[in-house]
């Protein structure tokens, strides 16, 4: 198996080259990680990568329905299982549109508002910036005495400390594992998963082997090509399930561990969490893929200048929980969206709006729920609890 692909001289491309000529050839998951958050030119690490200046577009972009609808499911959510405090995690919360639009629900409701924190999980520094000027008004705290913290006394590693609009603090953290568990948690994840790397395996008359990423020997230069590894890797090894029927398959273990992570934060505390990714209830092909200008784009190409991608594996994430929480779906977005009340909500919104605003909700109603658009493609997963029943719009 090869696939080569002639790349313009980037930085982080010599970078790549330089790591294969020393070490070897890349798991497909060490290149992702390299390509999408290599801390000087990684793609999400420089520069605001949303909406249609950027290379795609999420569903809290197009409308704030979106937003206000996943509000009301947490809210619901959190009446169930007590009125706690309530620490409201997101993970990779992009531009934080889906934060925002969040709160102005929770905002709402003045005894969920008062028991409120915010803690957002961000590896970029711009997107951290352009998150801090949407949600705050720059009452931020003394950044370096917030960045010595003690594990002993429970407290968390944030690196950046703030208060949103309405008064909610908000802190910013690198990895999930930096946030003390001391509350109720709500965890939302809203294309987060698809962006983790993944390892890529398939089947030959071997056994199972590892796709990796190599140098082309006929220009080593200038060119990166996918091949398989000659024997079993470690991750071959330890990560392709027994008894696969599949030829090909995808495995994500940074997404495991972080869902794990979530369903102890649940289960000790109580709370909930929603991933909403385009993915497949269990891995049976070879998913990644690379975006830019809202096109697809070849993955070996122009790296650090274009998303790269994989579909979510939802089958995994279950197995991921080890039954220390429910676990319900994956639902398409169209289904959730209708049975959480949109077109209620969009009847509403309709009747005080321009004809230019109209045109655009209408617009935004249409790529959110319509099969050739996000309706299908998107899907809800979520998990609760034990001892609460199922969720609005997963029944």
């Amino acid at each position: 198996m090869s696939s080569a692909m002639h790349l313009g001289d980037t930085s982080l491309q010599e970078h790549l080259i330089k790591r294969i000529k020393a070490t070897g050839p890349l798991t497909v998951a060490a290149f992702m990680q390299e390509v999408l958050t290599n801390p000087l030119s990684g793609y999400y690490m420089t520069s605001d990568v949303f909406g249609q200046a950027g290379d795609f577009t999420t569903s809290p972009e197009i409308s704030q329905v979106f937003g206000e609808l996943v509000g009301v499911w947490f809210v619901n959510q959190w009446i169930l299982s007590g009125k706690n405090n309530v620490n409201f995690v997101e993970l990779g919360p992009g531009r934080g549109t889906l934060a925002s639009d969040i709160l102005r629900v929770f905002g709402k409701f003045p005894e969920l508002h008062s028991k409120l924190s915010l803690h957002l999980v961000e590896v970029s520094p711009a997107l951290s910036e352009i998150q801090e000027k949407i949600l705050t008004v720059n009452h931020r705290y003394d950044q370096e005495k917030q960045n010595v913290t003690d594990r002993e006394d429970g407290s968390d590693l944030c690196y950046k400390k703030c208060v949103t609009r309405s008064g909610t603090p908000v802190s910013w953290y690198r990895g999930i594992q930096d946030i003390a568990s001391n509350g109720n948690c709500i965890f939302i994840a809203h294309e987060f998963f698809d962006a983790l790397p993944v390892h890529q395996f398939q089947k030959t008359d071997h056994g199972w082997r590892e796709v990796l990423v190599d140098i082309s020997p006929e220009k080593e230069s200038s060119e990166l090509r996918f091949v398989l590894a000659p024997t079993p890797t470690i991750a071959s090894q330890i990560l392709v399930p027994q008894g696969t029927s599949a030829n090909q398959i995808e495995v994500c273990p940074q997404g495991g561990i972080i869902v794990e992570h979530m369903s102890e934060a649940i289960a000790a505390h109580g709370g909930c969490a929603l991933i909403v990714d385009y993915g497949e209830d269990g891995s049976q092909r070879h998913t990644l893929r690379s975006f830019k200008k809202h096109r697809l784009h070849d993955v070996l190409e122009d790296l650090g200048n274009a998303d790269v991608t994989a579909n979510v594996d939802f089958s995994y994430l279950r197995k991921a929980t080890h039954g220390k929480v429910q676990t319900f779906g994956p639902v398409t977005q169209s289904s959730f969206l209708q049975k959480m009340g949109i077109d209620m909500r969009m009847k509403v919104l309709l009747q005080n709006a321009s004809s230019s605003q109209a045109e655009q909700l209408q617009s935004g109603y249409k790529m959110l729920t319509s099969p050739s658009e996000m309706g299908e493609k998107f899907k809800f997963f979520s998990l609760v609890q034990h001892g609460l029943p199922e969720p609005a719009a997963f029944r």
